[in-house]
């Protein structure tokens, strides 16, 4: 009976161990990817943009609790920005209305102050970004002067 199908499934290995029984495998499971539902996504995005930028609004300065804090889109998603994390950044509620769907650079032009202080908070974020917020401030202060 050795090398003929036993049982359908379990074949008996010819070559080296015949005492040794070959079975299907099972599917593997990566147990260690953890698939998060987006409330669960959300919060941690939130919880890593609050250790990033200090618990402090990237564009006020002014600190923030957990509960009134909120994500926004440096580089805004009507303008196709990504949900990444080097484009999301912690923002009172009022700043984020005042800044609205703008591009960076029309933002910061308009509220040089906002732009000083996404230099001085915003740690985490992509280093385009940062320059981008440079030049606008530096633009918008040689205009002034």
């Amino acid at each position: 009976m050795v090398g003929r199908p036993f049982f359908g499934e379990v074949k008996l290995s010819r070559r080296r161990h015949l005492h040794r029984v070959s079975l299907p495998r099972a599917p593997r499971v990566n147990r260690r990817s953890k698939e998060l539902s987006a409330g669960h996504q959300k919060r941690a995005i939130k919880r890593a943009a609050m250790r990033d930028c200090g618990r402090r609004c990237v564009y006020c300065g002014s600190p923030l609790e957990f509960d009134f804090a909120t994500l926004d889109h440096v580089y805004p998603l009507a303008h196709g920005g990504a949900h990444a994390p080097g484009n999301v950044v912690l923002a009172c509620g009022a700043c984020n209305r005042l800044k609205g769907d703008l591009l960076p650079t029309e933002f910061f032009a308009r509220y040089p102050w906002a732009g000083l202080n996404f230099i001085a908070h915003a740690r985490a974020v992509h280093r385009t970004l940062k320059r981008c917020a440079r030049r606008a401030v530096s633009l918008a202060c040689a205009k002034a002067a």
